[in-house]
């Protein structure tokens, strides 16, 4: 399985619906909360090309997007694919 990060705060709705999604698949990932760390809300603004919203959700060294892109990607069949390599 590839390597997911997803940068998170801890209030997001979003960002917990996109990790029951993720756990519900099994898959680990990484957690980077950004609602008290300007560092890691620095380097996810400049991994993500200069989205400042969270989630930001990266498998592998692909960018994703956030929550709505990831169920989009399940919905079309695609994500296990992206999670397996």
């Amino acid at each position: 399985m590839q390597t997911v990060e997803i940068y998170s705060s801890s209030t997001c709705g979003h960002c917990f619906a996109a990790k029951r999604l993720l756990a519900d698949k099994g898959q680990s990932f990484a957690e980077f909360n950004v609602q008290m760390d300007s560092d890691r809300r620095s380097e996810m603004i400049q991994r993500s090309g200069g989205l400042s919203t969270v989630p930001q959700i990266f498998i592998g060294a692909q960018h994703i997007g956030g929550c709505d892109e990831l169920y989009t990607l399940e919905r079309l069949g695609k994500l296990d694919a992206l999670l397996n390599g």
